[in-house]
This record gives structure tokens, sequence and C-alpha cells, in this order.
């Protein structure tokens, strides 16, 4: 079943992560293109009446708007270097990339990515004209990859625009700035289209092998490269319409890498500026997916029916968390929430991220030693 040849076949996710802060693998060797940009061209065509004229050429309107887009941004843009302890002593663990997107008095903010900024003892952020100032780490959320820091104003220059998550259609030109390989490329460009919206990519946060999480991103053929991570994917408008975060790494792909959506990430972001997370309904409870564990095991040892191949089984219950007061035991198999099918860990995270609050009662579908059996939990945030 899992053969070689299936394992060339899947797709692996991969973060663009931390730039590497030592560019030495790198031959210095460089192709140059000219770029030709035609702006302004008028035509004069002589016909029957002397008075015709062509209409001015637009040939160069498209390049006009991306390069006023990449001049709107790329004073926001900021690089970030994570420097982290080791046991040989401090050091730089690379760079990503960063937006800044808020001035409040002698404080501004910077949107990230959580793995940008992971396992951090010190964080500087590098504005777009050389500037080091020093970052304090507001807020990080491994789910949604994002992070927010706060650095002193004084030396900001711009604050990025955020874009509307409604205006952003299939086939627009998208443009990625960032540092991609580190602050020697700081400020770099590229440039591609919207390809997809509403994408869906499992993400491995614990590295178990299993999917903890579905992150809802942007497709984008404008290239993402290590570094890149945490900067601005921008309209022609010079709005910020996502924060890049991964790409396919796969060698026989092109072009496919992925920005978290400003609808998404505006809340995220917001929570982490001033509460330091995200807060999400809590259970109080370890749990594992049905479908990793062999039929005839949850059948002999938990009393599961045949036909139950879906849900979780509750391997701990904390003392005092609502599950604990809502009196669920270990081995409890959760099959459904408020009537909605779980059928995986996931399914019942986003059941409980997107549909539920804080202070919310929750109806939980629960077979104990074979017998199905109703349990009412009253949710509280974490």
């Amino acid at each position: 079943m899992f053969d070689e040849e299936k394992k060339k076949e899947k797709r692996q996710y991969k973060r663009t992560g931390l730039a590497f802060s030592v560019l030495g693998a790198i031959i210095a060797v460089f192709i140059v293109t000219t770029v030709f940009q035609w702006k302004g061209v008028s035509v004069n065509v002589n016909t029957e009446k002397p008075t015709a004229q062509a209409n001015e050429l637009q040939l160069g309107k498209n390049q006009e708007e991306v390069t006023q887009a990449i001049d709107k941004a790329s004073q926001a843009v900021v690089g970030i270097s994570n420097v982290q302890e080791t046991p040989q002593g401090t050091k730089k663990a690379g760079t990503g990339s960063g937006v800044i997107y808020k001035e409040d008095g002698d404080k501004a903010f910077v949107a990230t990515n959580h793995h940008v900024v992971e396992k951090s003892s010190e964080l500087e952020v590098i504005l777009s004209d050389g500037t080091k100032v020093k970052a304090e780490l507001k807020g990080s959320d491994p789910l949604t990859d994002l992070a927010v820091l706060q650095i002193d104003s004084e030396h900001v220059q711009k604050v990025a625009e955020l874009g509307k998550a409604n205006d952003v259609e299939v086939g627009q030109t998208a443009i990625a700035i960032g540092n991609p390989l580190g602050m020697e490329f700081a400020g770099s460009a590229t440039k591609g289209i919207v390809s997809g919206l509403n994408r869906n990519i499992p993400v491995d946060i614990n590295g178990d092998q299993q999917p903890d999480w579905q992150t809802e991103v942007l497709q984008t053929d404008a290239a993402i490269n290590p570094g890149n991570s945490g900067g601005p994917l921008v309209n022609l408008q010079g709005e910020v319409i996502g924060i890049n975060s991964m790409k396919i790494a796969k060698a026989e792909v092109e072009g496919i890498g992925f920005s978290i959506p400003m609808d998404v990430a505006k809340p995220v972001i917001e929570d982490l500026e001033t509460k330091g997370e995200v807060e999400r309904p809590y259970m109080g409870v370890s749990l594992q997916d049905v479908n990793q564990i062999p039929n005839p095991v949850l059948q002999r040892e938990l009393g599961l029916p045949n036909d139950i191949d879906h849900g979780v089984i509750v391997q701990g219950v904390e003392k005092g968390s609502p599950a604990d007061e809502a009196g669920l035991r270990q081995y409890d198999v959760i099959t459904a929430i408020d009537g909605n099918k779980v059928d995986s860990l996931m399914s019942l995270r986003k059941y409980l991220y997107n549909q539920v609050q804080d202070g919310d009662t929750a109806e939980l579908t629960v077979y104990r030693d074979g017998e199905q059996t109703k349990v009412e939990l009253t949710l509280t945030s974490q």
C-alpha cells in the first residue's frame, strides 16, 4: 500500500521556513534579465479623414500599476531575525519577513508567521531602510501560523494597507514581497496571479505525521522562497491580501505557493496583539482518531459496533476541565457534536473553533462500553 511509487505521488507541504543565514551554498553567478517597459506610446494613424487619430496605446499600463503597488507596500515590509539559545551559545537561526500593519503612538505592530519566530529567545526587525530595532513577541498561533511583534515606531516610515478578502478573485495580479534567502535579497518582489481561493492545506503541528489542522489559504504562482515567510501578498492597489506562509516542496512542481488570506488573518492578528493568544473553546481532553486503531481492537477493547469507523477516543480527561465536569471518561468515543458527525480530531477542532464560543453548551454523542449516550458539555476558552 505504501510502496515507493505512492510515496512519490504524495504531496509534501513545506513551510517556506527561515532563510539560511549563510549563503555559501549559492554559486555567485547571476543572469540579469532586462525588462523593457513601454509607457504612454502614442501612434498617429492617417486615414481618409485627416483629423482621425488612434487612441494612445496602453502597453505599459499594467507594468506601471505593478511598480506603483510595490512602491506603496515595500516600505512596510521588514526582515525578522530569529536568535535562539543553544548549548553552544546564542546564534542566529535565520531570517524571515513581516509586514507593519499598524502604528499606535510610539508603538508599531508587525504581522508574520508563527514558524518565523518559533523557539526564539530574541527577535530583531530590520526595516526597509536597513535600520535594526529590537522586537517584542506579542503572541503567536501555530494553528494559523501567524504571529505579531511590537516594535518602537520611531523609525517606521510606512504602514501597510490591509485589503478586503471579498475583493480577491482568481486571475488577479498578486505580488509577493519579502526577503528570499535572507537580507542579502531584502525587498525582493515576485509577480503572479491568484491561482485559487479557499484552499485547505493539512498541517501537522506536533510532528506525529497526522494532520492537526487545515489551514485556509490563497493559492498563488508568485514565487515564494525560503525567507519570504511572513511577508505580504499584495494586489495592484498595494493592499495586503494575504500573509505568505508555505509552498509545495516537490521537485516536479512549480508555481504553487500559499498565503493566509486577510479575512482569516485579521481576527487572529487582533487577538494576538491585544490578548497575546487566540482564545478558542476548550474541552480539556486528549484525543486519538478512531481510524488509527484496528477494528478488532475497537470492538474487543471498546465494544464499538461494527459500523462505527469514525470519531475520536478520549485518552485522558483533565481534572476540573469542562470534560471532567460533564462526566466524560477515558475510552469514551465521541462520534458527533451537536448532531454533526465527527470524522476525526481535526473535524472536531474545526467545529469547536468555527461554530461555537466560550460559554456555549455542546451535545456530544458518545459510545461508552459499546452503548450510545449523550453528554452535555459547557465550553470555556483557552
